[in-house]
């Protein structure tokens, strides 16, 4: 029974961090954040072709038409110069990969967005403040992030687990199997 009520005890505290997976993010955890020197840009994408309402930040569902977005969150990064650079692979290296360029400009509304068309595979955002190291995103277009599922499925395999250890315990208690030995009397 003790086990019963641990297990129990356990899955509140499990619970509850379920309904706030997103959405109750701070800023700093946002991953469509990054620092940049000791400046925060938040990106975003979206296909309005493929869905009207939807944002992505790193895992983009379709090919096509992509409209980026790249919001300057300190005004310090406002009244510099901003490039932005899209290249094709993950590490970012070598300007013969390079699907896209926004050279660098001021941009007073703290936006800087731009368009493209985006095939499958994985890119590399590349974000460079005047003066400043760049700061980057990998991009994944119409592919599987296999470490998301792994975390999401997470959380529900452990409870069927945890229930299934209870299960199990319940099956052998003396308390249980003396009802199911009276009922077959």
């Amino acid at each position: 029974m003790r086990q019963v009520i641990g297990a129990l005890a356990f899955l509140t505290i499990l619970l509850p961090g379920l309904a706030n997976a997103h959405g109750n993010v701070a800023m700093e955890e946002d991953p469509c954040v990054r620092r940049v020197g000791g400046s925060l840009v938040h990106f975003n994408a979206y296909q309005p072709q493929n869905e009207t309402k939807g944002q992505y930040c790193t895992d983009i569902p379709g090919e096509g038409e992509t409209f980026l977005v790249l919001d300057l969150m300190d005004p310090a990064l406002r009244n510099m110069p901003v490039s932005v650079r899209i290249v094709k692979g993950f590490n970012g290296t070598g300007d013969d990969q390079t699907v896209a360029y926004w050279p660098p400009a001021i941009h007073p509304d703290g936006v800087a967005r731009g368009e493209l068309k985006l095939a499958k595979g994985l890119y590399t955002f590349i974000i460079t403040p005047e003066g400043f190291s760049p700061s980057s995103y990998l991009l994944r277009v119409q592919q599987l992030d296999y470490s998301a599922i792994a975390r999401q499925a997470t959380v529900p395999l452990t409870v069927f687990l945890l229930l299934g250890l209870i299960g199990y315990e319940l099956s052998k208690s003396k308390r249980l199997r003396g009802r199911t030995a009276q009922g077959r009397l």
